[in-house]
């Protein structure tokens, strides 16, 4: 007996927009379509097919992957597959609204602990291989860089490289002996040697923004610390300090306009 489609929808709970939909897809094509009215036909036969279709949409599969799972040239292997994979790609959604809800409550925990905003938000980053030139040293404070910049900038003047954005300082120990390395991105086409080399890719890495003066990066990286241990991470490798807006001219201590990536 052929039904037509409102009440083939109505049997399989479906709406008649979705039928309309499986049919436009070929998942679920009508037995008959009227040449006169358009109407189209179904008949009970074709229940399974459709409870097939939505059991396979509720385990998260797209409709071109469910196309896929219906063919009749599938193996029972391909299908093991897709479901393998559907499983995995299932249980890292899982895992990922689990860290999510660590995240929350850790940030909920802070600020009752607190009882404010955080002055600086955290957030993971991926973080691309940047090919830089660099100096390298020991410095007894925070503030003795300069050096350091000075004889790179000359250096990079001798070899002839064109520079690039940005500028960054990394702290592979802190005090009482800083050893510091700056750094200036320099186009890709040059040859690792010497000043020059490539800063690995990181896959997670653990970023705040800091707005004003030099004087409060103290705070920042406190803060950023504080997040990492509230977090349940680690660190693990060198600090970084991308200058993303320089202060003015002999204002470090003072320009409330400069802005710095700490990672």
């Amino acid at each position: 007996m052929k039904i037509r489609i409102g009440n083939f929808a109505r049997i399989g709970q479906v709406t008649v927009q979705t039928l309309r939909h499986y049919d436009d897809m070929g998942l679920l094509k009508p037995v008959e379509v009227d040449t006169l009215t358009g109407y189209r036909h179904y008949i009970l036969d074709q229940l399974p097919r459709l409870h097939r279709i939505l059991a396979l949409k509720d385990l998260g599969f797209s409709l071109e992957q469910v196309s896929r799972l219906l063919e009749d040239d599938l193996s029972p292997l391909e299908l093991r597959g897709m479901l393998k994979l559907k499983q995995s790609e299932l249980r890292q959604q899982v895992q990922d609204q689990l860290d999510r809800l660590e995240r929350l409550e850790a940030r909920l925990g802070m600020i009752e602990q607190e009882n404010q905003l955080p002055l600086h938000e955290v957030i993971i980053k991926r973080v691309e291989p940047l090919r830089v030139a660099s100096v390298r040293g020991i410095i007894p404070t925070y503030w003795d860089e300069e050096p350091l910049w000075v004889e790179l900038m000359k250096q990079i003047g001798q070899m002839g490289v064109k520079t690039c954005e940005p500028s960054l300082s990394m702290y592979h120990a802190g005090e009482p002996e800083i050893d510091v390395e700056v750094c200036i991105a320099i186009s890709a086409d040059a040859v690792d040697g010497g000043l020059v080399h490539t800063l690995s890719e990181v896959e997670s890495m653990a970023s705040t923004i800091h707005k004003g003066p030099f004087t409060g990066f103290a705070s920042a990286y406190a803060n950023l610390l504080k997040w990492i241990d509230v977090n349940g991470y680690r660190v693990n490798g060198p600090d970084r300090q991308i200058y993303l807006r320089l202060p003015e001219e002999g204002q470090r201590r003072s320009d409330p306009n400069a802005l710095t990536q700490t990672r």
